[in-house]
């Protein structure tokens, strides 16, 4: 589940959900409910996450297993 991917990440980083939202705007009421898998994220905070967890919106989305982001 999404949800699961993207904590996983947050805690990797050693992030609390409030860090999050300070780095990335996105509400932490919808982030939390983002990593409970209550809602998906929007693409634009997909691509925030993205870009803030160092890995490419496709992980984020769970249609790859390859965490390291795509080369630009």
């Amino acid at each position: 589940m999404t949800g699961k991917r993207i904590r996983a990440l947050r805690k990797k980083k050693g992030y609390t959900q409030i860090k999050v939202q300070m780095l990335t705007g996105i509400d932490q009421s919808g982030y939390s409910k983002i990593e409970r898998g209550e809602r998906y994220p929007t693409l634009e905070q997909a691509k925030r996450l993205a870009i803030l967890y160092e890995t490419s919106i496709d992980y984020i989305y769970e249609l790859t297993d390859e965490e390291k982001p795509y080369p630009r």
